[in-house]
């Protein structure tokens, strides 16, 4: 947990996005992310790439069922994980002649349930073998380049050089005068080679390459180009006590607070900020719009029902109908789109991105919103997610669902709040008791799928956002404190089994229905 205490997080990196392909952003987003940056790695020439899954990890049992092998055959083409080639990714690699094989081992070398280990071949000839994780909500790390440990999360233009000790001082000087460092460069030494990593915020100027390549006792030069907004600021916070304290300072809302956050640690002006907050309200509302045809096609289990939920809501034929059914629709209509490997935006993760755009979509249409109210809004529920990737994460593979839905429906309580001219502490005690009561949720997804009981558990966390936030509005004294119940929360997930983390081995993923589902096959 130490390390999770000291890195920085953007929201637009890992909490309201990446803008994806669904289902998954553990299983398909980072895997495009990973692939990309191996596809750099290789000279941008990749020839032949062997992706080896852990075991007992959950890619092992789901990586085709999500389109991990889409993400990676997209990433290692170099394509946008956006592009509409997406799901015949795999024949095109073979047309591009790259060769991707994947195969699931025992990796004694890594116990965390995303590893991964790469082998890599370039046209050239060059060989890599790196070591990988899926760590939640997209985001990656490259934890072994060969046999140098490394730390690369795809958040910068990352520079790595392995030479040997004479030549060091002749490395340093020269990139010392073209590389803008978001910090001091690391240096490992192993006899006498070196590895020296450069995180650098902008590209190598033209003809530094071979400059640096031309350079006596050189052995390899790899490099590689951010997937991930690079970060030059410092976070304002890194604590729920530490922000309510701040807003409260500052006399703002949290939605006002986190478009501080999230710009000062960009290095982009707030008016930038509020801009591609509201590029991705508008990818999510797209989906919204479109998981509403009752003819989508592309799920393997389900049927598209939000748009007969949302018709039966406007004749008066559902028990209650209101607000409340109307978001758990619009929930479930995102989650249509993002089964069906459509356009949908993370939030924070690919099973979870209903929840927040089905509470948001509502409230713009319910109340009026106008387009500053509806980004400090995604804003306001940045926050909570910012906290949970701080303390813990977002991989159900490691904590459960109650990391993923449980989270976006802790982060849309707070929107509502905001959008209710609440206080930052009353945002966060809404996301707490939301939270406390999605505790100990287990990812049981049937067939390996982000569907059954993904989406109505999407439409229910929207749902339970108003209620929450009405709860504290009218006067509920919520006794355990924001960051106290999310590390309650990494506590529970940690003491969750493997088959209820996201292997599809527990739960509802081994009934006799569930069992007995014959899956559509993936179409290209």
């Amino acid at each position: 947990m130490g390390e999770k205490l000291t890195r920085k997080v953007s929201i637009f990196n890992e909490v309201i996005g990446p803008v994806m392909r669904g289902p998954s952003s553990s299983h398909t987003a980072a895997s495009y992310h990973i692939g990309s940056l191996v596809r750099n790695l290789l000279d941008n020439e990749p020839a032949v790439v062997d992706i080896i899954f852990t075991k007992n990890g959950s890619y092992a049992a789901v990586y085709h069922q999500q389109g991990s092998d889409r993400g990676f055959a997209t990433g290692l083409l170099g394509w946008k994980i956006t592009d509409d080639r997406f799901l015949k990714a795999l024949k095109e690699s073979e047309k591009a002649h790259i060769k991707i094989n994947f195969r699931v081992e025992a990796l004694v070398k890594d116990d965390h349930p995303n590893a991964i280990e790469i082998l890599g071949e370039s046209r050239s000839g060059c060989k890599l073998t790196i070591l990988a994780r899926s760590i939640g909500g997209g985001a990656i790390e490259l934890r072994k380049l060969n046999d140098w440990p490394i730390h690369l999360m795809g958040d910068a233009y990352d520079v790595l050089i392995e030479l040997r000790r004479m030549t060091k001082g002749a490395v340093v000087e020269l990139l010392s005068k073209d590389v803008e460092n978001l910090e001091p460069p690391s240096v490992q030494s192993s006899g006498d080679r070196m590895l020296i990593h450069f995180k650098a915020s902008h590209p190598l100027k033209e003809g530094m390459v071979n400059r640096l390549r031309s350079l006596p006792g050189i052995i390899n030069v790899w490099m590689t180009s951010p997937v991930f907004f690079p970060q030059p600021g410092e976070p304002l916070f890194t604590s729920g006590e530490e922000m309510i304290d701040l807003a409260l300072k500052n006399n703002c809302s949290l939605g006002r607070l986190a478009l501080s956050y999230e710009a000062k640690l960009l290095g982009i002006s707030e008016d930038e900020a509020s801009k591609e907050m509201f590029r991705r309200y508008e990818i999510m509302r797209e989906a919204m719009i479109k998981g509403l045809d009752r003819n989508l096609k592309g799920m393997q289990l389900l049927q598209p029902s939000a748009g007969s939920i949302i018709e039966a809501e406007r004749t008066g034929r559902t028990a209650i109908g209101g607000i409340h059914t109307r978001a758990a629709a619009r929930a479930l209509s995102v989650m249509h789109v993002d089964c069906a490997m459509g356009v949908v935006c993370a939030a924070p993760t690919g099973g979870s991105a209903g929840t927040i755009p089905g509470v948001i979509t509502t409230l713009a249409e319910e109340k009026n919103l106008t387009e500053e109210q509806i980004v400090l809004a995604m804003f306001a529920a940045s926050t909570i997610g910012l906290i949970l990737a701080i303390k813990g994460t977002f991989a159900a593979e490691v904590a459960g669902c109650q990391v993923e839905i449980g989270a976006a429906g802790a982060m849309s309580a707070a929107a509502v709040i905001e959008v209710a001219g609440g206080t930052a502490q009353q945002a966060c005690d809404a996301a707490a008791i939301s939270f406390q009561n999605t505790m100990g949720s287990v990812c049981d997804l049937v067939q390996g799928m982000v569907e059954i009981p993904c989406h109505t558990r999407n439409a229910v966390a929207a749902s339970s956002a108003f209620v929450c936030a009405d709860l504290i509005l009218g006067g509920y004294i919520n006794p355990i404190p924001l960051d106290e119940t999310i590390d309650a929360v990494m506590s529970v997930g940690n003491m969750l089994p493997p088959e209820l983390r996201c292997t599809a081995l527990g739960g509802l993923a081994i009934t006799p229905s569930a069992l007995a589902m014959k899956p559509k096959p993936i179409a290209d």
